[in-house]
């Protein structure tokens, strides 16, 4: 690793990547040399360059920035990982830590947080607002008191794709055509989510997906 920490940014609001590379670049120890509209777009770029850092916005077309951090997690374990969001959410700050991120950063305090954040990852430490540590505490209580472990992702990778595309309005012709697979396939992946999910319709998988973090509300 060089002196100086290589990030790559990965939001699909260009005044968002602006605002943020303008807090980073001031910093002398870290530089943005990559931005991504969306997470399909950064884990291709993240293939292609040598980088030290990733910083994904957690609700993205095509990938979502929880779906670019498995990716990524997977092909590069080395690469450290920052979710930024504007979302504090429990859900999604546990589906961050599980998916590889290193840190859970508040758009609204950006300015504050994302440097410390980003030195911290470099460190190999965690980093997470006060709240969020709060939340982590109380839900390792709530389970250790109920002798439950950490709960397994309800769906796969597969499913998860297509809950994406479902709640985007996408039809099961549109989305096998994505997908390059049969309206077929789509629809019995779409009866299998609805099954495991306990849900009934279209507006019941959307509403699912935000909270997952998959689409904006």
């Amino acid at each position: 690793m060089t002196d100086t920490t290589r990030i790559l940014l990965a939001d699909d609001h260009v005044l968002v990547r602006r605002g943020v590379r303008l807090i980073l670049d001031n910093e002398p120890d870290l530089a943005v040399v990559s931005e991504a509209g969306d997470g399909a777009e950064a884990v291709e770029l993240a293939k292609a360059e040598e980088l030290d850092l990733a910083i994904l916005d957690i609700a993205m077309p095509r990938l979502t920035g929880l779906q670019a951090a498995r990716q990524l997690t997977r092909l590069q374990p080395d690469l450290r990982i920052l979710i930024l969001t504007m979302y504090d959410n429990e859900q999604y700050l546990f589906e961050a830590l599980k998916s590889g991120a290193s840190g859970y950063v508040l758009k609204s305090v950006a300015d504050r947080d994302l440097v410390e954040a980003c030195r911290a990852a470099m460190r190999g430490e965690p980093f997470l607002y006060p709240g969020a540590v709060t939340s982590l505490i109380r839900s390792y209580l709530d389970r250790a008191g109920q002798g439950e472990a950490v709960p397994e992702r309800a769906i796969t990778d597969r499913e998860e794709e297509i809950l994406k595309l479902v709640a985007e309005g996408h039809s099961s012709k549109e989305i096998a055509d994505l997908l390059v697979i049969s309206i077929k396939t789509v629809e019995r992946h779409r009866s299998n989510l609805m099954a495991k999910l306990g849900m009934k319709d279209r507006l019941e998988l959307t509403r699912y997906a935000i909270r997952a973090g998959l689409i904006e509300p």
